[in-house]
C-alpha cells in the first residue's frame, strides 16, 4: 500500500515520484503484454469495449435483447423447446405461461415495439401429439388402480 501525499506536494509530484520508486523497484518489468502493439484498429468502432467484454467474460449477446425481442425468439423456437417436455400438462403449462408472459409484454409499452402474437395453444399441442411416438395403452389392472393416497405433508402443501 502507498503512503500518503506528503502536505507539500502537489499531486503531480507525488504521482511523479510513485511512478520513480516502482520503476526502480522493477513492478513495471514482465508485465503481460509488455513489448506488443497497442490493438488500433483503421476504423473506429466506439463499443469495441463492450464487444471485448462481452468476448472475453464469454457473456452470451441475447442477454442484452430487451425482453419483447427475447420472446419473440422463444415464440419461434417453441417446438424446439416443447420437444423434450414429456407430458402434455407440462406442454400446456408452459404455453400458457408463454402466452401470458408475450400478453404482459403487449401492455407494457416500455422499449421497443416488437409485434408478437399469442400462440396457438392447441395447434402446438396437436403438433407435438403428432412428433412423439405412439405409447403403448395401459392395462385394465393400472387404469382401475385407487389413486395413492396423499400423506400429510403434501395435503397440508398442495
Amino acid at each position: 500500500m502507498t503512503k500518503r501525499r506528503p502536505p507539500g506536494m502537489s499531486n503531480q509530484e507525488w504521482v511523479e515520484s510513485q511512478i520513480k520508486l516502482a520503476q526502480n523497484q522493477g513492478e513495471f518489468e514482465n508485465l503481460p503484454g509488455a513489448g506488443k502493439p497497442l490493438k488500433l484498429s483503421e476504423h473506429h468502432d466506439p463499443d469495441w469495449w463492450v464487444k471485448e467484454f462481452l468476448n472475453r467474460e464469454d457473456i452470451e449477446t441475447e442477454a442484452l435483447l430487451p425482453p419483447a425481442m427475447l420472446l419473440r425468439k422463444e415464440k419461434q423456437q417453441v417446438h424446439e423447446k416443447i420437444r423434450g417436455m414429456r407430458r402434455e400438462s407440462e406442454v400446456r403449462e408452459y404455453l400458457a405461461d408463454l402466452n401470458k408472459r408475450i400478453r404482459l409484454s403487449i401492455r407494457d409499452t416500455t422499449g421497443p415495439v416488437v409485434p408478437t402474437g399469442p400462440v396457438n395453444e392447441d395447434a402446438i399441442i396437436a403438433q407435438w401429439r403428432m412428433d412423439r411416438p405412439a405409447t403403448e395403452p395401459r392395462s385394465k389392472v393400472e387404469e382401475h388402480r385407487p389413486a395413492k393416497k396423499k400423506s400429510v405433508w403434501q395435503r397440508l402443501f398442495s
